[in-house]
């Protein structure tokens, strides 16, 4: 036994070796978001009760059964950071992509150049992780100031599952809008951190104007598909992480719920 733990161990040593030079982060590449491995949680230290409670709490946010609210609840705090770091909020972002890329392929265009896909930027096709990590996943009530500063780096990894779908679009011949409650002075860091992340070719992106600014979103979204509808697009997709995204006037053929329990927009 002491003979295969050597022998073992040699292996091993041999193996670091041969992968010492390589180091896959030096090589160019788009920001994409990564997890831990082996996505571990710490389910097994939540009462049961707590973890109905927490789960429950966060399908009452993605079926809009509760609104408004501010923060997450502090006893689910480690539930939505093993919700957000591990398998579940991947596999929900698949799926969400999944189906979105099924109807997509279903759907028969016009080939006149105004049938619409609508994206929202930030937790559609720009995850905030990084940020939100720092800021209790949601416990923290949401600081614009410095929510701003970050933005302002340019730094956010693309959501993988979102960039397929983006990119299944876009080869079907959808024309791709990018709708985001983002103020206009955003548009060059934006569009800098949306290129890095690999998002490239959309055909508008729309951004709050000084005059939206105070607008509730849904309003504000509302309106910017009205004046799509009257320019004679037809919006035929649209994926966003909140309902203010989706709903509203003028929505969508399809409308496409990405999981996000962090926060809420009206």
């Amino acid at each position: 036994m002491a003979l295969m733990r050597v022998l073992f161990l040699f292996f091993l040593f041999s193996v670091g070796l041969c992968n010492e030079g390589f180091n896959s982060h030096l090589l160019p590449r788009p920001l994409i978001l990564e997890y831990p491995e082996h996505g571990e949680t710490r389910f097994g230290k939540f009462d049961e009760e707590l973890l109905l409670h927490c789960t429950s709490w966060r399908f009452a946010v993605e079926a809009n059964n509760l609104n408004p609210w501010k923060t997450i609840p502090p006893e689910c705090a480690e539930y939505v950071r093993d919700y957000m770091m591990g398998r579940g909020y991947r596999v929900d972002l698949e799926r969400v992509s999944d189906e979105a890329g099924v109807y997509a392929k279903s759907v028969e265009l016009s080939g006149d150049g105004k049938d619409v896909w609508i994206f929202d930027v930030d937790e559609t096709l720009l995850s905030n992780l990084p940020y939100y990590t720092e800021h209790g996943y949601g416990l923290e009530i949401f600081d614009h100031k410095e929510f701003d500063k970050w933005v302002e780096k340019g730094m956010a990894p693309a959501i993988q599952p979102s960039l397929k779908l983006y990119e299944k679009v876009l080869d079907l011949g959808f024309k791709v809008f990018l709708l985001t409650g983002r103020s206009e002075n955003h548009r060059s860091v934006t569009i800098e951190n949306l290129s890095k992340a690999g998002f490239q070719n959309w055909d508008k992106l729309i951004l709050r104007a000084s005059e939206d600014h105070g607008k509730l979103a849904v309003i504000f979204k509302s309106e910017k598909r009205g004046e799509m509808v009257n320019e004679g697009y037809r919006i035929l997709g649209n994926s966003g992480d909140q309902w203010s995204d989706l709903l509203g006037s003028f929505p969508s053929t399809r409308s496409f719920k990405l999981p996000n329990p962090m926060y809420y927009i009206p």
